[in-house]
């Protein structure tokens, strides 16, 4: 017989949970035990404990303890008879996300629930200390997760930002020269990448990694003294648990030239005088070996730990949001507005800044405006955003046809560098006026998945929300009427959920399987 453990005996059991908080002035990472109640303590005793000496199973809500720059959400698997208190033995999946201005871990069980979160602030550094920041990172994160958690992962996979690139010493593991940030751009390599690749290609931007990588080699390569190895952000980070330099995943090798449908590096690429520097490419969610185990004896990791490839940031959240139809998309509504549809046929167009992310048997396929979350803050303040939109009639269209933009350029579905904003004419009515810029990026978004399907793509069939722009419920219905689809809000959007899930995924075997596979924990 199973029942229940009643609320206030979930939260003080919590006392499993340890609390972790920063030091800003020593760097050091302190812990404290949450104290049982005077309830508690008497049942663990056996007072008080469950009639008959009933067997209680429980899987305990998420509490989450905010100390500091860390977040902690802890979901304990309990089993409870004669008072005695036992962690469950099931397995766990740890995942990370090196975002851009902070990290974060998630563990989470065979079901996608969660059972420890946790975040870092990146500190100010200089630019040639950001290598040395993200492994302090990784490892302190590591260490704040409970040990009774930790004891019981088997998977862990990581994503990082796209583009992010690494130029490492083979022999020593180490960064030869400080990476090369997603958004930095390399236009000096521009004209030599153009002169090898196809038209339209997604190497085709000062920010893509080849740009990146034969900038570098333009400067330094006639200067080598030691072999070398580009790598992503992602695959370094996951090369200090598991030992292993110069491999990645296709996802982060996308914009370094690898062909995902082919599953090889293009001849044009092979050819070059540094292709001895391109990673091995594997499939994300991939085995590559064991955490070494010196890392495992001390951080309490399982020996049979697994670490497996990762993927990029916004692949993480996409397979957060467990979108698994052709034609599911997710709108992203934060400072910009991004568009990611999954769909049977790849789109890529550099012109627009389009390209297609191979998932399983399917494509990502992605674009991004420049219009979103940050025009609306020039416009409002977060009160006036709740109060004004509360006064909308989603259901009537507005008159208004504006661009709603931060600043002159769009990048998608138009691609015009001079395009103009435009706000006016602007009403005496305020709920009237943001109606028009709510209904305005909302027929933006319908272009951008508009322009998708013309180029080829799986037509949109409904649209989950990330990002600020989820939590407006008027604004959901507004694009609902103008998407002409059913829209919603994303459950889970956090990138470590969906790096966490990629773990999850390789260590059943789910990965070379559909999308739907892809996206459904078993």
């Amino acid at each position: 017989m199973t029942m229940l453990i009643s609320s206030a005996l979930q939260t003080a059991i919590c006392h499993t949970a340890f609390i972790y908080a920063q030091d800003r002035r020593t760097s050091f990472v302190h812990k404290g035990v949450l104290q049982l109640s005077a309830r508690a303590r008497r049942w663990r005793r056996g007072e008080n404990s469950p009639p008959g000496g009933l067997l209680c199973r429980s899987k305990v809500a998420s509490h989450h303890l905010r100390v500091g720059e860390f977040i902690y959400g802890i979901k304990a698997g309990l089993t409870m008879s004669d008072g005695e208190v036992a962690a469950e033995e099931s397995e766990l999946y740890m995942g990370f996300d090196f975002g851009t201005s902070g990290a974060r871990v998630m563990v989470i069980d065979g079901e996608g629930e969660i059972c420890a979160d946790g975040k870092q602030l990146y500190p100010a550094v200089h630019e040639t200390e950001w290598a040395s920041m993200w492994k302090d990172t990784l490892f302190t994160l590591i260490d704040a997760v409970p040990a009774q958690v930790r004891s019981r992962v088997v998977a862990i996979s990581l994503d990082g930002t796209s583009s992010t690139t690494m130029v490492i010493d083979r022999k020593t593991g180490q960064p030869v020269t400080r990476p090369v940030l997603y958004n930095e751009s390399r236009p000096q390599a521009l004209a030599t990448v153009e002169a090898i690749a196809p038209a339209k290609h997604t190497v085709l931007t000062g920010t893509s990694t080849l740009c990146k990588l034969v900038a570098w080699w333009m400067s330094e390569g006639s200067k080598l003294q030691t072999e070398v190895v580009m790598m992503h952000q992602a695959d370094w980070l996951l090369s200090l648990l598991h030992g292993k330099l110069g491999i990645t995943d296709y996802n982060n090798a996308l914009k370094v030239g690898y062909d995902p449908e082919l599953e090889e590096y293009p001849a044009w690429l092979t050819s070059q005088p540094y292709a001895s520097l391109l990673p091995l490419v594997k499939e994300p969610g991939s085995a590559i070996g064991l955490v070494g185990q010196d890392i495992a004896s001390t951080y309490g990791l399982r020996e049979d730990c697994q670490v497996y490839t990762g993927t990029t940031d916004s692949i993480a959240a996409f397979l957060a949001a467990r979108v698994t139809e052709p034609g599911e998309a997710v709108t992203s509504l934060g400072s910009t507005l991004a568009v990611k549809l999954l769909s049977t046929s790849r789109v890529d167009d550099s012109r627009y800044g389009i390209y297609s992310h191979r998932l399983g048997d399917k494509w990502l396929v992605g674009g991004a405006s420049n219009t979103g979350g940050a025009v609306l803050r020039q416009l409002f303040s977060n009160e006036q955003l709740q109060e004004l939109s509360a006064q909308i009639d989603p259901s009537k269209p507005s008159p208004l046809d504006y661009y709603p933009l931060p600043k002159v350029g769009e990048r998608f579905p138009e691609a015009d560098p001079n395009k103009e904003p435009r706000l006016s004419p602007r009403p005496d009515s305020d709920v009237e006026f943001l109606h028009g810029v709510l209904e305005s990026i909302a027929r933006i978004e319908g272009r951008a998945y508009a322009a998708l399907d013309e180029l080829g793509a799986t037509p949109l069939k409904a649209v989950k929300t990330a990002g600020g722009g989820a939590q407006n419920v008027v604004w959901q219905r507004i694009r609902e009427r103008v998407l002409g689809v059913p829209v919603s809000a994303s459950t889970q959007t956090e990138a470590a959920y969906g790096a966490a899930l990629l773990a999850f995924y390789g260590c059943k075997g789910l990965i070379r399987t559909s999308q739907k596979s892809y996206s459904t924990a078993s």
